[in-house]
């Protein structure tokens, strides 16, 4: 097992070799994967850079190899109206196009994604966002990791493959606002607001305005089901439920 990082002292605590490897460093990327047989593709962090930086890595493991790309995508990247989704779409046809062997893991919302905000929302009362009733299907993270390390170990029924993966359950932010509530015994109502007021908002609590809209748009897809789904993919393929809203909760409480 080898971690690729853009700083592998970052990587030491994980007891096995660590690469320097940076996506958005081309040049550099094929000495990163000598010997490597099966890479997990994590998708940057780069909103708006992640197809070329995405397109690098592929070619470099081409180079050096590489048998096989497990590629953290987006939940129905194919038709999400989702701004994040044309990315990872692109990114699927690279693989499909590069002739190596490939499993896409469309991976739907971390609950994560909303539990950042858990110390704001109990000082001021309120969880704002623009996703209306619409219910979110998301899992945490570690339940998105135990999905990729279960298909790098047993790639069987994988290969080439498209897998789905949501969480079991679905909340609305509004039943999120309530659980927070009752878990922190404090008053926490959802607030929705429309898109342009909800990236005002963001830009506000210092958010770039680019990255700031993404958010907004997100939410406002989640309104319309983007982010709901019923496929329960991911809990068959960890063998176990997905982390349920109500421990995520109290997870991210007693973190503060």
């Amino acid at each position: 097992v080898v971690a690729l990082a853009r700083d592998p002292k970052k990587a030491e605590s994980l007891g096995v070799t660590a690469r320097t490897f940076d996506y958005s460093k081309p040049d550099t990327l094929e000495a990163g994967l000598a010997q490597v047989g099966i890479l997990l593709l994590i998708s940057s962090s780069e909103v708006g850079q992640r197809v070329a930086q995405h397109s690098s890595v592929i070619n470099a493991a081409k180079k050096a190899g590489v048998k096989r790309i497990v590629y953290t995508s987006l939940l129905r990247a194919d038709t999400s109206p989702l701004d994040l989704a044309p990315e990872h779409k692109a990114t699927e046809a690279a693989l499909k196009e590069s002739g190596l062997a490939y499993t896409i893991l469309r991976n739907g919302w971390y609950t994560e994604n909303y539990l950042t905000a858990v110390g704001a929302a109990l000082q001021y009362g309120a969880i704002i966002g623009s996703a209306g009733e619409g219910r979110v299907s998301s899992a945490s993270r570690e339940d998105f990791a135990d999905a990729a390390v279960a298909v790098l170990l047993k790639p069987e029924g994988h290969e080439n493959g498209i897998l789905e993966l949501a969480g079991d359950s679905s909340y609305t932010l509004a039943e999120l606002a309530a659980e927070l509530a009752k878990q922190s015994g404090k008053p926490v109502a959802y607030n929705n607001l429309p898109e342009a007021d909800y990236v005002t908002a963001l830009k506000g609590f210092g958010l770039p305005e680019a990255f700031a809209a993404i958010l907004a748009q997100s939410d406002v897809s989640a309104s319309k089901g983007a982010l709901y789904s019923e496929d329960r993919t991911l809990s068959k393929l960890i063998g176990h439920p997905t982390t349920p809203l109500s421990k995520s909760v109290e997870q991210a409480i007693k973190a503060l």
